[in-house]
């Protein structure tokens, strides 16, 4: 399978170890980032994982118009920024406009296409061609296959720094369901392939002006992904996921993550990966 330079000496792929792509939904503020950054930089490097920083600095899909959708372009991007500096790790983060693609790209290691807009031709081909690591994560309504398609108009710009992501499937109404053949037929489209452990656990709308979930599925649904053959693990954390201004029910509590962090490796490690 082809694998991703994501940035220096961080690869995705087959041949190597397990990423960890991990951090709040959204930037709340600079010194949240920095604090979640640096915890999970520490506890990815105990235990030799590559880390990739993640939060957004818009959630233009929240459910409700008076749901809280982040600080910004700007200060959101002074936030990443600070956290790429300081921290000194890769940073992610998501686009929902063509026109945000190389004004994003001038500060982050890899964009993010949200899933409700994977079609969206020239928002893809607007990320690729700022030749930066593109991540596509899998519509809520598509089948892992078709998937092949967002990645050929990412790839009809000369950029083949692809990278396909799982994240639930819709299944009747305010419900997703994982199916775990995804990551085998994702991975045969010839890109390496990450796993949303968090987003894959909600319950989309179920809360009526917000989105609910079973933070208590995510440990098992990333296990059995890791098992399935991905490469890497996306997880959105918060050191009081109960309080945070998005996605709070499907967070997971920044102190949860080195035990489920062991126990992914080791699944990774006797699935084959380094």
């Amino acid at each position: 399978m082809g694998e991703v330079v994501v940035a220096d000496s961080v690869v995705l792929g087959d041949d190597h170890p397990l990423l960890v792509v991990a951090g709040p939904c959204v930037v709340e503020s600079p010194q949240l980032c920095l604090d979640v950054a640096s915890r999970m930089k520490a506890i990815c490097a105990s235990l030799g994982l590559p880390y990739v920083f993640k939060a957004s600095f818009d959630k233009a899909n929240r459910t409700s118009l008076a749901s809280f959708r982040g600080v910004g372009l700007e200060d959101g991007l002074a936030a990443l920024r600070s956290v790429k500096e300081r921290v000194g790790v890769p940073v992610l983060t998501d686009i929902h406009l063509p026109e945000q693609a190389g004004r994003v790209a001038q500060v982050v290691d890899v964009l993010q296409i949200p899933a409700f807009l994977c079609r969206q031709t020239d928002l893809l081909v607007a990320a690729a061609r700022t030749g930066r690591p593109v991540n596509i994560k899998k519509g809520q309504f598509m089948a892992p296959e078709d998937m092949a398609r967002a990645a050929e108009k990412v790839s009809s710009t000369g950029n083949s720094r692809i990278i396909l992501c799982e994240r639930g499937t819709s299944f009747g109404y305010h419900d997703l369901v994982v199916d775990m053949r995804s990551i085998v037929r994702m991975k045969a489209i010839g890109y390496p392939v990450l796993f949303d452990a968090t987003h894959s656990a909600q319950r989309p709308s179920a809360r009526g002006t917000e989105s609910g979930g079973e933070r208590d599925m995510v440990a098992a649904l990333a296990a059995a992904a890791v098992a399935a053959g991905a490469d890497g693990v996306f997880i959105e954390t918060h050191p009081d996921p109960d309080k945070a201004l998005s996605d709070s029910a499907t967070m997971l509590p920044l102190d949860s993550i080195p035990e489920l962090l062991k126990r992914l490796k080791a699944i990774a490690e006797l699935s084959g990966k380094k």
